[in-house]
């Protein structure tokens, strides 16, 4: 079975701060674009938490999967792909 590609979580992290960090603070001089900032910071949290769900359920099925940096990538990092956990006998 082919691994199922999921992205990086670097990715979600990294857009995260960038929000948290400097465009909520420019935003909070406006009422509307402050709760739409907020949202997205939300939605994106979900996300991601959506994202380790995937995975935990992939590890408990044996489904393997592989984290991806970009779109562009055929053939990803070996050292990125995430084996599921081996049956304790």
């Amino acid at each position: 079975m082919n691994p199922i590609p999921l992205p990086s979580h670097i990715h979600y992290e990294t857009i995260l701060k960038l929000l948290e960090q400097k465009t909520q603070r420019e935003g909070d001089c406006n009422k509307l674009t402050r709760e739409q900032i907020q949202q997205l910071i939300l939605t994106l949290r979900k996300a991601f938490s959506q994202q380790k769900q995937i995975e935990r359920t992939c590890d408990q099925l044996r489904i393997p999967y592989e984290y991806h940096w970009s779109l562009t990538t055929e053939h990803p990092d070996p050292s990125q792909m995430m084996e599921p956990p081996k049956s304790q006998s």
